[in-house]
């Protein structure tokens, strides 16, 4: 029991560090507020969220 506990807190850590976990919650909340449309997918989710960054330059540090 303790060998899955440890895996799973490992597995965790590892998408929150890739940032695996972020595209999951994003389709949650796509899900939730926009039930009709599609989610996009990882790719189309992948360059919303660069477009985003950049276009908002003052919260980079460079």
């Amino acid at each position: 029991m303790r060998i899955r506990h440890w895996m799973r807190a490992v597995r965790w850590y590892l998408r929150e560090l890739t940032g695996e976990a972020e595209y999951d919650r994003h389709c949650e909340r796509h899900r939730r507020h926009h039930p009709l449309d599609p989610v996009p997918t990882r790719r189309e989710y992948q360059v919303l969220r660069t477009r985003h960054q950049e276009a908002r330059t003052h919260s980079r540090c460079c």
